[in-house]
């Protein structure tokens, strides 16, 4: 891209995600709107302490999910965006919203996709006995977190850990590659072609060429 990446993120909570994008230091995007479905969300805070454009829309003010996307659609389009990210933005958001911004709209998932889509995904890794979890920043597709894998923050299950330490565990990694899979598509390396995450030289990324671990 010839000039900066203008990204928009939405929220719905504590904004540390949002946080770790502000904090990452580039000159290939920035952040030019934050938009909450909560307004008590203090990820708005975060926000506007670094001077950055922030929005509430409420679901609860509206009858139905096509409404309350489209309201949305209409405040994220006024800024203009190159990349719409979710970073704790907690609605399922409808076919609709997400082929308006299909192909520029991502996500970060908690979890080693396609294992455990949905919730309580650190309790399930558990639960199933895994050596090793994380999370998958991803392309949002209309089916619920199966888009393609931009990448992937690998973490190893102790013994000892509980859904606590193991998610405290899963947001370290996952600050840690958010930002990074934004500037990658804000450098123009990264994009979604034929429903498949795609470098530059036209070849497909699988999971396992992008998997960083952290310990």
């Amino acid at each position: 891209m010839s000039q900066r990446c203008r990204v928009v993120v939405l929220i719905s909570g504590s904004g540390s995600n949002l946080q770790a994008i502000l904090d990452h230091p580039n000159t290939d995007y920035e952040v030019v709107g934050v938009l909450s479905n909560k307004a008590d969300a203090f990820g708005l805070i975060r926000a506007q302490k670094a001077g950055i454009a922030t929005a509430v829309i409420s679901h609860k003010d509206f009858t139905d999910r096509l409404s309350f996307d489209q309201a949305m659609i209409e405040r994220i389009d006024a800024w203009q965006p190159d990349l719409v990210v979710l970073a704790g933005f907690m609605r399922i958001l409808t076919e609709q919203f997400v082929d308006h911004y299909l192909g520029k709209l991502i996500n970060i998932h908690p979890s080693l996709l396609p294992k455990y889509p949905g919730l309580d995904t650190h309790a399930r890794a558990i639960a199933a006995g895994e050596t090793e979890h994380g999370a998958t920043v991803h392309f949002v597709t209309p089916e619920l977190d199966a888009g393609p894998s931009i990448m992937q923050a690998v973490v190893p299950i102790a013994a000892d850990d509980d859904t606590d330490t193991l998610q405290a565990k899963v947001h370290r990694g996952e600050h840690k590659i958010y930002p990074l899979a934004v500037q990658w598509i804000a450098q123009g390396r990264v994009v979604m072609q034929d429903s498949q995450t795609t470098l530059l030289d036209n070849l497909p990324i699988s999971r396992e060429q992008l998997r960083q671990n952290y310990d």
